[in-house]
């Protein structure tokens, strides 16, 4: 049987301290005339959102600034930065932040030339006409938005978060500067390095993993974990941050052709629901799914624990699979990252319903290793507890 696969990442890449400084040749390369950099208060406040200003302005291009995203966005929120667009005339969109708002930079690219309600393009490929001019910049080492054709929101109402996928979302230009991460508190990198970690060992668990999407996971692990605990015992520690921003943008080249899995369906409803940040969510669920995928393909869960720094001589395929487990256990206490879903207000009451919505994230559930049930999708929640 014939297999061919696709992969999609962002066309051009600018990495490395200072990169930022460049912007101007690439709006100018762009042929942007009026920009609108959507981002948050915090950014702004931080003055991260300023350095970006005072190369803006040496540049040709006008600006205007959106800067209402908050974490876990409602999808709501791009009616707001849709008006803005077509009120300001806009023709560029940079996005700078964290995951929120690259992925809010992304959906409001498409929702300016595409007409119809915004709730349409949930789904795989439900976006019609291609969008604005982006340009993304994270500032956190975590959703590696920046390089792929996703997008999450919140639906409130459904208690659900929902993901947009088109090609169409893939920016044009994406910069990565790490000095731009130095400043990130070590709650907040600890969370968003999770996140990262997680995109990579799920990329390489997913049943849809290629060759291609093996390497870049493979990489990003292994920058991500021997850098993790440096960045975020020392901000400021450069080496380190551009590790986990280089291990995050890969990452996102993994996941966004190989998929994520299981890991992250269980964490969506609970995101929604709760309000847990996303990569805490993530981390809470990590160690429960694992438990239950590994049987799915121990190869590659026995593999992931080399790729760890663990030694695995003498062990047998299962016993090595249990040492990942552990492993990444280790490491989520080391960085103080929440485990139990019980801190969030989390009872038993409530499993049965967030079984029900994880088990609707079909998108993700498809690529898992093992095949889930409600009944599992209870236990699994039961041991995140």
């Amino acid at each position: 049987m014939e297999t061919v696969n696709i992969f999609r990442t962002t066309g051009r890449i600018l990495m490395g301290v200072g990169a930022l400084s460049r912007i101007a040749d690439e709006l100018k390369q762009l042929g942007a005339n009026r920009v609108l950099v959507v981002t948050d208060k915090g950014l702004v406040q931080s003055g991260i959102v300023g350095k970006l200003e005072n190369f803006l302005k040496d540049s040709s291009v006008k600006y205007d600034i959106f800067d209402d995203v908050k974490a876990d966005p409602n999808y709501e929120i791009i009616y707001d930065t849709v008006k803005a667009v077509k009120d300001n005339g806009i023709d560029t969109i940079i996005g700078i932040g964290g995951g929120s708002s690259l992925d809010i930079a992304k959906v409001t690219s498409i929702g300016a030339t595409n007409e119809g309600d915004i709730t349409q393009f949930f789904g795989i490929d439900m976006v019609k006409n291609a969008g604005l001019k982006t340009i993304l910049i994270p500032t956190t080492a975590g959703t590696g938005s920046e390089v792929t054709p996703i997008a999450i929101l919140s639906d409130v109402k459904e208690k659900l978060k929902k993901g947009v996928v088109s090609s169409y979302l893939l920016p044009n230009v994406a910069i990565l500067d790490a000095s731009l991460t130095v400043s990130l508190p070590p709650k907040v990198t600890a969370s968003t390095g999770m996140d990262a970690l997680i995109h990579a060992i799920e990329a390489f668990t997913s049943i849809h993993a290629t060759f291609l999407t093996d390497t870049l996971a493979v990489k990003a692990i292994e920058l991500i974990y021997n850098s993790i605990r440096a960045a975020y015992a020392n901000g400021a520690n450069l080496e380190a941050r551009e590790n986990m921003l280089l291990g995050s943008m890969l990452a996102g080249k993994a996941f966004a052709n190989a998929g994520v899995t299981a890991v992250h369906a269980f964490a969506y409803p609970i995101g929604a629901e709760f309000h847990i940040p996303h990569g805490v969510a993530n981390t809470i669920m990590l160690i429960p799914v694992m438990k239950f995928n590994f049987l799915g393909n121990l190869s590659k869960f026995a593999k992931l624990t080399s790729l760890l720094g663990e030694k695995t001589e003498g062990l047998s395929e299962r016993k090595s699979a249990e040492l990942a487990v552990e492993t990444l256990e280790v490491l989520a206490e080391d960085l103080n990252v929440p485990r139990s879903l019980k801190k969030f207000g989390v009872e038993e009451k409530h499993v049965p319903e967030l079984a029900e919505g994880a088990m609707k994230v079909t998108r993700l559930l498809a690529n898992n290793p093992r095949v889930l049930t409600l009944d599992d999708a209870k236990e699994i929640y039961r041991m995140a507890l």
